[in-house]
């Protein structure tokens, strides 16, 4: 166990609560993975029996960052701010990542006490890259940015990717989710990127007022936005190409597993009720 864990705990609970669902491991489940417990599986069905699809889509969302950093990379970025990372599973950030440049650099945040019990999977690395693990709170983006892992891991001076993938509609407006993004890019510099994916209401509007109601009886803010809130997100940032599309559709030429092999593209573009984008400030 690293000598910082006690620090970057600090202020968040470190124990698992199993009689409350957590929407790290409610993703875990939808993912097929073993790191759950009855409430978040009992969630993660109630929300099944409105979006019957909803396995699916979280693959869809999986898949998309892969390419995402795929992208990044190409693009000569190798520094990577992955928060609200999720329990480890194939295909992480770091593994994506260091498999096209072995140097490449990678912090991952979560506030999941569960998430920190397996930081050592996700603090792996080749050794010409480098992985850290921050247990922090985005809602609080100054206890990331001032977490000595943060600056001992990544050089603030040259480009960052920040990852915020299926995380922002756990921030209601009232919690001012574009402060806390500004905040991130502040601390980065031109040339860096932003990547956000977003469940929206925009595919069917009742199955997700279903989904919300549901989340918020377990506790769980759960705020989808529309294309246009979701592109606000990326204010300071330019929009790469093709913009903010649906998940599925962004960049399908970088579709790959980490053996290299192609995976089919869903037919329909709709199937996966998120948008996407990558933002890159100017």
């Amino acid at each position: 166990m690293p000598d910082s864990w006690a620090e970057t705990a600090t202020g968040l609970p470190t124990t698992i609560d199993a009689t409350v669902a957590h929407e790290a491991r409610v993703y875990d489940y939808w993912l097929g993975g073993k790191d759950n417990y009855p409430a978040d599986r009992a969630l993660g069905d109630a929300i099944a029996t409105h979006i019957p699809a909803i396995r699916s889509m979280a693959r869809a969302n999986r898949a998309f960052l892969g390419r995402a950093v795929r992208y990044v990379v190409d693009a000569g970025v190798t520094q990577f701010l992955d928060i609200g990372t999720g329990i480890p599973t194939a295909g992480n950030t770091h593994e994506i990542a260091q498999g096209i440049a072995s140097d490449a650099r990678v912090v991952y945040v979560d506030n999941d006490p569960i998430v920190l019990a397996h930081a050592r999977a996700l603090m792996s690395s080749t050794r010409a890259g480098k992985t850290a693990f921050i247990h922090a709170d985005l809602h609080d983006p100054a206890s990331i940015l001032r977490d000595p892992s943060l600056t001992a891991t990544l050089d603030l001076n040259r480009p960052v990717a920040i990852m915020l993938v299926a995380i922002m509609m756990y921030f209601r407006d009232s919690d001012d989710p574009h402060a806390i993004i500004e905040n991130l890019l502040e601390s980065v510099p031109s040339g860096s990127f932003i990547v956000i994916t977003h469940p929206t209401a925009d595919f069917d509007a009742r199955a997700m007022a279903r989904v919300v109601a549901s989340a918020e009886s377990a506790g769980i803010t759960f705020n989808p936005r529309s294309r246009t809130e979701t592109e606000t997100l990326f204010a300071g940032t330019e929009i790469v190409e093709p913009g903010v599309v649906p998940v599925v559709t962004w960049h399908p030429e970088l579709i790959g597993d980490l053996s290299g092999r192609m995976q089919a593209i869903p037919a329909d573009p709709e199937s996966a009720w998120y948008w996407a984008g990558v933002g890159r400030k100017s």
